[in-house]
C-alpha cells in the first residue's frame, strides 16, 4: 500500500507542480508570467499578474507538498481548489479532454481528495515527522473547503462575458 501512495503522489503531485510552473516561467512548455497572465485574461479572470502568481504558486507547493507527503491533507486541499478553478473553467466543453473538458482536472480533484482521506503513507514527511494519521473529520474538512474556496474564487474574481471594462482592467490590474 505503501508504495502505491508513494507512486501516486509522486506522478500527481509532480503533474500538479508541473502546470504551476507553466504558468509562471518558461520551462516545461510555459509561456512565462506573461503567458500565465494572458490565461486567465482569456477565461475571464480578474487580477492579472497576481491571479496568475498565486495560482502557479498554490499549484507549485501543493504539488510538491503532495509528492513528498508533507501536510498532506492541506496539499490536497490546495490542490482541489486550483483544480476546481481549472474545471469550471473548462466546465461548458464537457467532460472529455479531447474536446478540451474537464476529465483531468476531476481526476486530480479526486485523487486528492483520496489522498487526503487515506494520508500520505509510511514512505513519506508527514510519517518521518510522527504524523501517522489524520482524523477523517480533518480530511473531509478539506475536501469541502478546498473545492468551496475556489468556487468562491471563482466568482469573487471572474468578469461577466461580454464585460465592458475589458482591456483597461486588464491593463490596470498589472
Amino acid at each position: 500500500m505503501d508504495a502505491g501512495l508513494l507512486v501516486l503522489r509522486l506522478v500527481v503531485g509532480l503533474l500538479i507542480a508541473g502546470h504551476g510552473v507553466q504558468k509562471v516561467t518558461f520551462r516545461l512548455g510555459g509561456n512565462g508570467l506573461a503567458g500565465g497572465t494572458e490565461e486567465f485574461r482569456r477565461d475571464g479572470f480578474r487580477g492579472g499578474r497576481l491571479t496568475a502568481l498565486v495560482a502557479g504558486a498554490s499549484q507549485i507547493g501543493s504539488g510538491l507538498f503532495l509528492a513528498v507527503g508533507l501536510l498532506t491533507p492541506l496539499a490536497a486541499m490546495v490542490a482541489m481548489g486550483v483544480m476546481t478553478v481549472a474545471g469550471t473553467v473548462k466546465r461548458p466543453k464537457g467532460l472529455w479532454v479531447q474536446n478540451d473538458g474537464y476529465e483531468y482536472p476531476l481526476v486530480l480533484i479526486v485523487v486528492s481528495a483520496a489522498l487526503a482521506l487515506t494520508g500520505a503513507g509510511r514512505w513519506s514527511v508527514d510519517h518521518a515527522l510522527g504524523v501517522t494519521s489524520w482524523p477523517v473529520w480533518a480530511a473531509v474538512v478539506v475536501i469541502v473547503i478546498g473545492p468551496a474556496s475556489a468556487l468562491l474564487t471563482r466568482v469573487v474574481l471572474h468578469r461577466p462575458a461580454g464585460a465592458t471594462e475589458g482591456k483597461r482592467y486588464a491593463k490596470a490590474a498589472d
